[in-house]
């Protein structure tokens, strides 16, 4: 006998659901727990509203010492990315980030002069590494992986279930989705991304075996949190930026990209990328592949 095991739990500053398909019942809840232990695990490593996190010490010291092998990968693979995208895709953003944020309580929106003091802060190749420890160049500099970590922390919960001995599972961090296997040997998972204009309406569905998918937008939120780090002010190109790829961190991060970019200039960001595939989803309604 199949059985279908799921459970919802809020973290990651999103909905986290995992659903495991097993013939032991037992097996299959303890495999969840683990994937969910993973993913507890690594938002406390790496989110800016703990001050116990390994991310809010370096923000608030502006280094750290000891800094954990999967902390330094995150960050180092962010670079990696922000040298692909030529700064596109940049984790020291965060200063422009809280002036944004806070302009916005006081409903206004910065001045030139003040993101263009914000912008001098604003370099992932001033984040320096050395003898386990991070550091910044600067004085005043921060970053946060908001697009990034929860990608790492799907593919760190896909790789739980595995050791677990689980082929197939689902797991979806508030749009940031990866599979192990299909949803049987014959069939794969599908995932239906909603029209962003519409919730009513499917704009489309992706079909997954053994890969993963995340969709960034602007649409669901009251603060448009995607800046671009180049003229620091929010996308505003496209709404919705959806792209499958073979781990979700990878996904993760292309589909922060195309949101800032677009669709034209973001294909050339993972044209030479082995498997990768986007759309993207225009204020008009407008998709393109």
């Amino acid at each position: 006998m199949v059985h279908v095991i799921k459970d919802v739990q809020d973290v990651l500053g999103t909905f986290v659901t995992i659903t495991v398909v097993h013939s032991d019942i037992n097996e299959g809840i303890g495999a969840l727990h683990a994937a969910f232990g993973e993913i507890h695990r690594i938002h406390g490593l790496m989110t800016v509203h703990r001050q116990t996190s390994e991310v809010a010490g370096l923000n608030e010291k502006g280094h750290c010492e000891r800094v954990s092998n999967e902390t330094s990968f995150v960050i180092q693979r962010a670079i990696e990315f922000g040298e692909l995208s030529n700064g596109v895709f940049d984790i020291t953003v965060l200063p422009l980030l809280n002036l944004w944020r806070a302009k916005g309580l006081e409903g206004t929106v910065p001045t030139d002069a003040e993101i263009s003091e914000r912008l001098e802060l604003v370099d992932y190749r001033n984040i320096i590494f050395g003898n386990k420890e991070v550091r910044f160049r600067k004085p005043g500099m921060g970053i946060t992986l908001a697009g990034v970590a929860k990608g790492y922390a799907v593919d760190q919960a896909i790789e739980a279930l595995s050791r677990g001995h689980i082929r197939h599972a689902l797991v979806n961090a508030g749009g940031d989705i990866r599979a192990l296997g299909g949803k049987t040997e014959t069939l794969p998972w599908r995932v239906a991304i909603r029209d962003p204009k519409n919730k009513a309406h499917i704009a489309t569905t992706i079909e997954l075996y053994d890969r993963a998918v995340a969709t960034s937008g602007t649409y669901q939120r009251s603060f448009n949190d995607i800046i671009h780090p180049k003229v620091g002010k929010p996308a505003q190109e496209v709404i919705s930026a959806t792209v499958v790829a073979r781990n979700a961190i990878d996904a993760d991060i292309l589909a922060t990209c195309m949101l800032i970019t677009g669709a034209e200039k973001g294909k050339g960001l993972f044209g030479n990328l082995d498997g990768v595939k986007a759309f993207t989803i225009k204020d008009d309604g407008t998709i393109l592949n």
